[in-house]
């Protein structure tokens, strides 16, 4: 009965986990795609949206390389060597790391657009896709060079028996390490994410200074064009808000659940609910911009009436 739980309960995770990785890099790839065709055509991109379009493609490759690493937990046919396990553990945990500056930054840089010229960050508003460039290029060396640790940390599994590995996939064991390695690594883990987290309610505090200060404003002058229904800047602000809001819970509930699995040393049930979570915010943000988007809801509205008329 027990044996027939676990297989119950190992199906529905492999589908869960499955059905998002799929979700998520079909929402992915339409908000990358259109994003890129209308740079194709002609329109000058604002800083913004090169961030948008940074962020849907850390997300879609890191979905397609967790669609990977589900595949060889749940599926495996052959088993990776070391070379192979390094490459895609790696390439997955740089793009977690990168997915979490991109998002802060996302969220800092709308808090620029929305500030008055008169103010600390006005200087910033008129930078160039150049600088913008410039920058993402920065933050990516700098993440390669954050989680280089992954590729000397995890190891291909067979031949190796010791309770002191963790499990990654099938395949692959991370390596244990030495109480200072490990301290090292934690450290500036923690540093790091404090640090962008930190960032992020700032800037979002800052918003919601600025979103009040626009409500008196336009609650004293009784304007139509003030209103803050119409106002596009106020739906866009919100939308970001609406992404940090779903940011901050499922980072809360990833860190819950990690040291769950760390606490009741589960290697499956609890670590795939962590994957889920995990990767929920790349599942689900692509859809909150792409609401936002009225060319690609139009759009998929007229490919969905034109197949029911097929």
């Amino acid at each position: 009965m027990n044996k027939a739980n676990t297989l119950h309960t190992s199906t529905i995770l492999k589908v869960t986990v499955f059905s998002e990785v799929s979700v998520g890099i079909s929402a992915n790839s339409i908000l990358f795609l259109f994003h890129l065709c209308m740079l194709f055509d002609g329109h000058r991109p604002k800083p913004i949206d090169l961030f948008i379009d940074f962020l849907s493609l850390i997300q879609l490759t890191m979905l397609i390389t967790m669609g990977l690493i589900a595949v060889d937990m749940f599926i495996p046919k052959q088993r990776w060597d070391c070379t192979t396990c390094q490459s895609i553990i790696y390439l997955h945990r740089f793009l977690r790391g990168l997915s979490l500056c991109a998002t802060c930054l996302l969220n800092v840089l709308w808090a620029i657009t929305l500030s008055p010229r008169s103010s600390c960050l006005g200087k910033f508003k008129h930078k160039s896709p150049y600088h913008v460039f410039c920058g993402l290029l920065f933050l990516c060396i700098l993440y390669m060079s954050l989680s280089c640790h992954f590729l000397v940390s995890i190891t291909a599994t067979f031949n190796l028996t010791s309770e002191h590995f963790m499990y990654v996939t099938q395949s692959c064991s991370l390596l244990p390490m030495s109480y200072s390695q490990q301290s090292a690594v934690s450290t500036v883990l923690a540093l790091r994410e404090a640090f962008l987290i930190s960032l992020m309610a700032l800037s979002s505090g800052y918003m919601l200074t600025l979103l009040c200060r626009h409500k008196k404003l336009s609650q004293h002058l009784h304007s139509n064009s003030l209103s803050l229904k119409a106002s596009p800047e106020l739906r866009a602000t919100r939308t970001i808000l609406l992404l940090m809001s779903f940011f901050v819970v499922f980072y809360i509930l990833d860190i819950v659940i990690f040291h769950s699995r760390m606490k009741f040393k589960d290697g499956s049930i609890f670590y795939c609910i962590q994957i889920l979570v995990s990767h929920s915010y790349a599942t689900v943000s692509p859809f909150v911009l792409i609401r936002t988007e009225k060319h690609i809801i139009n759009l998929l509205r007229s490919m969905c009436w034109r197949t029911i008329n097929i």
